[in-house]
């Protein structure tokens, strides 16, 4: 069974991205996080798969805690989920190794990101 991380500090950002997930992937372990520390603690405890991330939260950026769950576990794929379409973002998520998807999340962008995870 594969297993994902969800980060986000919006419980409703992190209810809707489950919903999007679990109607194409239901088998999948679907895990949460509110922020960037908590989600790097997880990966410490879980053996996760894959992570969505938000990049704007409390604490550290979702690009510094994706950075440094890639350095503990470069396995995992990460997708980085945002409202902030700034090409400096979409450019420092593709430098450490995950890719960017612009909220909000839709059927599309759930499609995009399963295909990412499964590659």
């Amino acid at each position: 069974m594969k297993k994902l991380l969800i980060v986000d500090d919006s419980k409703v950002s992190r209810m809707v991205i489950r919903a999007h997930i679990k109607a194409v992937q239901p088998d999948w372990e679907v895990f949460e996080a509110g922020c960037g520390e908590d989600a790097i603690k997880m990966t410490q405890e879980q053996h996760l798969d894959f992570c969505t991330m938000d990049i704007n939260m409390p604490g550290i950026l979702g690009t510094d805690a994706a950075e440094q769950i890639l350095q503990l576990h470069p396995h995992m794929r990460i997708a980085i989920f945002s409202a902030n379409v700034q090409d400096t973002m979409q450019t420092r998520a593709n430098s450490i190794g995950s890719i960017f998807v612009a909220k909000p999340v839709t059927d599309k962008s759930i499609s995009i990101v399963v295909n990412y995870f499964m590659s």
